[in-house]
């Protein structure tokens, strides 16, 4: 074969390996004490996939007889937070090519999505069971969802059990059973200042709604990290602060 030839006609698809129709010295194999074997006779080269119908000349042909079939990239998507919004839901997966009797790999049955719950419109009671649902699978850090399945034999099966999953959970955070509604104060795994007496004393004392008391957001905060995370230097020093800043009295003194 003449070595100007046009090698995208020569080799157009995936095949297994030809020795007279590739122009180069390849040797694949071990001898020992001796020469690997050149490409004649060699099965090797034959049983083992290879990319001979991938050459960058060939992938720039296939790319400018796609692009005729493609459209230009959405204006109103320049930038990430754009496409999150539009596109909430991430979903990776992988694809494996290597040598060996099958080109199967359990590996890339398994399908992850990732979502912000920031993205979900769910409400107070809603988000928390949502949480309590999905569990570890929440990152408080970057308000993200991770799901991730692998029990299905098929990449498809597990996106569309993934999908399932994030269907249930979020309906089923809407759904309230009769028995939550039994649920009271000492119930709450967590203290939620807006449903505690603590609000209600506040409003007593000022004699209007907290809507309308200054630095109550902040006073509120301090109580809750105060009860949610425990007495620590921070926290007491933040709750003194915030009850000063409540009541128009002046600042601790400095020691």
């Amino acid at each position: 074969m003449p070595v100007d030839q046009d090698w995208g006609s020569v080799w157009p698809g995936p095949r297994s390996f030809h020795p007279a129709s590739v122009p180069l010295p390849v040797r694949q194999g071990y001898v020992e004490k001796g020469v690997a074997p050149d490409k004649y006779a060699n099965a090797e080269l034959i049983k083992i996939p290879n990319f001979l119908h991938l050459t960058p000349p060939v992938i720039k042909r296939q790319c400018e007889a796609l692009k005729k079939f493609c459209t230009p990239w959405p204006k109103a998507l320049e930038n990430d937070k754009e496409c999150e919004k539009h596109f909430p839901i991430e979903v990776t997966s992988s694809d494996y090519c290597h040598s060996a009797p099958t080109i199967r790999n359990p590996l890339a049955r398994i399908v992850t999505i990732k979502f912000k719950l920031s993205s979900l419109n769910l409400n107070e009671r809603a988000k928390d069971k949502f949480l309590r649902l999905v569990g570890e699978r929440y990152n408080k850090e970057t308000d993200t969802v991770a799901i991730v399945t692998d029990r299905c034999p098929l990449k498809k099966q597990n996106y569309d059990y993934a999908m399932y999953l994030l269907t249930a959970c979020y309906h089923e955070s809407w759904n309230v059973e009769p028995w939550e509604e039994l649920k009271s104060e000492a119930d709450m795994e967590y203290y939620d200042w807006s449903k505690n007496a603590s609000k209600k004393s506040v409003e007593a004392l000022f004699g209007k709604q907290t809507e309308d008391i200054p630095n109550v957001k902040e006073y509120s905060e301090a109580v809750s990290t105060l009860m949610n995370e425990g007495e620590s230097e921070y926290s007491v020093t933040k709750y003194g602060d915030s009850v000063r800043k409540l009541l128009g009295l002046p600042d601790a003194p400095k020691t």
